[in-house]
């Protein structure tokens, strides 16, 4: 092959790097240990919440002070006072806004948070409020958009409200089960605000939830489940909950197989 050749050969290549999608995974976890376990999986980011069982509450602020020395990637802890609906009390909403400042002032890169009013759609005044509050922080709508009745009309509410991305499982139990729903939500939202898949996200199923929507952003606690290391446990108790942590394997096969399925 000629010089010509090659030079043609190693410019292609260097355009087909250059227009690589590259893939962001968000873990979502529940403990310090799966923050370090995200951050070593090469994941960009990390959802940090307590309360696996009920889906995610805010943590609790020693863990996050240390969540915070422990990693470097992006932290957007959740802001969820309790678990249940997301239409809250006007006590529940100062709490919210002092974990808010609270976040910002240990040097946290986000927040994930939503609200509903009592029709279950999202209240879109109270969601602007959050992102003022926020900022200079960014801010993720969180499942509070998938229990709204209208998906689209919920799209340009958090378009109008200023959120960075939008978490979502299309409606659905899991990504995988919405696939037209969410590939509709990604053309809808176009550049304007940030589609993130999530909810069942594994790394089994990943490449077929890229394939069909085109999103570079994926959500997955990347779980394993952690038997309990002491050497006596009591057999009467059953009340201790489960330990929940990230593998760092799974976030890599996760990462690696969305960048595959969008750039094969």
């Amino acid at each position: 092959m000629c010089m010509k050749c090659n030079h043609f050969k190693s410019c292609i290549l260097a355009e087909r790097n250059f227009m690589s999608k590259e893939v962001t995974i968000e873990v979502c976890a529940f403990n310090l240990e799966s923050c370090v376990n995200a951050e070593k999986g090469g994941a960009g980011r990390i959802e940090l919440c307590g309360n696996p069982t009920e889906g995610g509450t805010t943590p609790a602020p020693g863990v996050l002070i240390q969540a915070r020395k422990l990693v470097s990637i992006q932290l957007y802890p959740i802001i969820r006072p309790r678990g249940g609906y997301y239409y809250y009390s006007t006590d529940e909403i100062e709490s919210i806004h002092q974990d808010i400042l609270f976040c910002k002032n240990i040097g946290c890169d986000g927040i994930s948070i939503g609200a509903q009013k009592m029709d279950g759609s999202l209240d879109l005044e109270l969601c602007k409020r959050f992102v003022e509050w926020a900022y200079p922080m960014k801010a993720t709508l969180n499942k509070a958009f998938d229990l709204s009745p209208n998906l689209q009309q919920s799209l340009e509410d958090a378009v109008e409200a200023g959120f960075e991305r939008i978490l979502t499982s299309g409606g659905k139990k899991a990504a995988i089960d919405a696939l037209e729903i969410l590939s509709g939500l990604m053309q809808q939202a176009g550049d304007r605000i940030i589609i993130m898949p999530g909810c069942g996200l594994r790394s089994y199923n990943v490449a077929a939830i890229a394939a069909a929507t085109k999103a570079t952003e994926y959500h997955s606690a990347a779980r394993i489940d952690i038997a309990n290391p002491l050497t006596y446990q009591n057999p009467l108790v059953h009340d201790l909950g489960t330990v929940f942590n990230a593998s760092a394997d799974e976030v890599k096969l996760i990462k690696a197989n969305a960048f595959a399925a969008l750039n094969g």
